[in-house]
């Protein structure tokens, strides 16, 4: 009867998540892809196209098109000069928006970017695994809060996808093996 009511691990090792080593590479995968999305979207905020003129090639032989014709191409590029925090499109929205302050939105803005960026190196290094997933959770809640007032709910869902993955990471930082700053 006491069996039904306590139950306690089995064996070394194990723990409400099971074996050490699975929690432990259950949060590197997490931390990852987690460590991966902020630095790609990080990245991002800097990119822009630019549209260039080619000449027409020929598929069957591999050669510029003898007339001089000319085919517009979009071309991606990364510059410190295209940051944008936020998208245009969105800006709008948001500068409509009473509940938004314009300084607040603008200190969002320039922040947002070097934060993902911080916050992602920072996790993929093991360097303050703990503090900068609090703040991924955090940019994730205010992107959130600002996409319900301009009712996206779409992307709303999205982030709160990101907001759990992060709690969950959190609850497994315990089986951090490879960092740099356990303790943070």
């Amino acid at each position: 009867m006491n069996e039904l009511i306590e139950k306690k691990p089995n064996g070394p090792g194990e723990n409400g998540c099971g074996c050490n080593l699975e929690c432990t590479l259950a949060f590197l995968v997490l931390r990852g892809w987690l460590a991966m999305r902020a630095i790609l979207t990080g990245i991002e905020k800097f990119g822009a196209y630019a549209t260039v003129q080619k000449p027409l090639i020929d598929p069957v032989t591999g050669m510029e098109d003898p007339s001089g014709a000319m085919i517009d191409v979009k071309i991606k590029f990364y510059s410190h000069t295209n940051y944008s925090g936020i998208p245009a499109p969105l800006k709008d929205k948001f500068a409509n928006e009473p509940l938004l302050p314009h300084s607040l939105l603008s200190a969002f803005d320039h922040l947002l970017g070097p934060l993902l960026l911080a916050t992602g190196i920072m996790l993929l290094l093991g360097l303050g695994t703990r503090l900068s997933l609090f703040v991924q959770g955090l940019i994730y809640i205010a992107l959130s809060a600002g996409l319900i007032l301009i009712k996206q709910d779409d992307g709303v869902s999205w982030l709160a996808i990101h907001i759990a993955l992060v709690a969950f990471a959190l609850t497994l930082a315990k089986h951090n093996k490879l960092a740099l700053l356990k303790k943070w």
